[in-house]
């Protein structure tokens, strides 16, 4: 059956395009060598996924998602070898949803973009509830519960919390979280991040051993799973897609 989902790559391999082709057969499929007739390409069909290889012989890829960003609405997907991690973390940072580091089988492939159109699905008015693995989060409320027993988190960890449920199933970045967090002026180490994050698992996962909602990118960052379900209730309000963090209680 044909996919009614749209991707544009935007790659310059032809083995690496061979590849993409064989693995998603039923997409249509739209593919760029160079970075003008990538940005053609996704005004004219304004696709539901792009996948950008951060390696494109023009080079200037970073500068060119940010254009790319400016009107483009589509999850991007960004392609890289190993060793290129601090290039990727900017092209996150840029207005990138997610990475591939090549190579990647056809199942990462798959989850990656399935995950991708989950999250562009959910996008919309609604309240902000979120609910997975037995977590409920109330941004209304400013409430959190796990397996029906409200749980007390301070200040700071509900400020964390709140940061990852906007934004849930996208990777957050350490110094976007930390910044969203923190702020810019107090400087806060990745070790200190990460025992943060230690112990807001400790109270917010069934078994913090083995999380099944907050999970980490390591070298990247954080992601709170997108939930199986809809369960982001439909309602006339917006939640707020930027970085920028709501008042935590007190």
């Amino acid at each position: 059956m044909k996919n009614s989902k749209t991707l544009l790559v935007i790659e310059d391999e032809p083995a690496i395009v061979r590849f993409l082709r064989s693995c998603l057969g039923a997409w249509n499929f739209l593919e760029a060598g160079t970075k003008a007739i990538g940005l053609q390409l996704a005004a004219e069909h304004r696709p539901d996924v792009i996948l950008l290889d951060l390696a494109l012989p023009e080079g200037g890829a970073l500068s060119f998602l940010k254009v790319l960003r400016q009107w483009a609405s589509a999850p991007i997907i960004l392609m890289g070898s190993h060793g290129q991690e601090n290039v990727q973390v900017a092209g996150l940072e840029a207005g990138a949803n997610d990475f591939l580091v090549k190579p990647f089988t056809p199942q990462e492939l798959l989850t990656r973009l399935q995950l991708a159109l989950r999250h562009t699905d959910k996008q919309g008015p609604r309240l902000p509830i979120y609910e997975h693995r037995g977590l409920r989060v109330d941004l209304y409320a400013h409430r959190v519960w796990l397996l029906n027993k409200e749980v007390h988190l301070s200040p700071t960890q509900y400020e964390c919390l709140a940061v990852l449920v906007r934004h849930a199933g996208r990777l957050v970045t350490q110094s976007q979280l930390m910044k969203a967090v923190w702020g810019q002026t107090r400087e806060v180490t990745l070790d200190a991040l990460r025992v943060f994050i230690h112990e807001l698992r400790q109270k917010i996962e069934t078994d913090p051993v083995k999380p099944r909602c907050l999970k980490t990118e390591p070298g990247f960052g954080y992601r709170l799973e997108l939930p199986e379900k809809n369960i982001f209730k439909k309602s006339p309000g917006v939640i707020r897609t930027d970085l920028s963090v709501q008042s935590a209680p007190h």
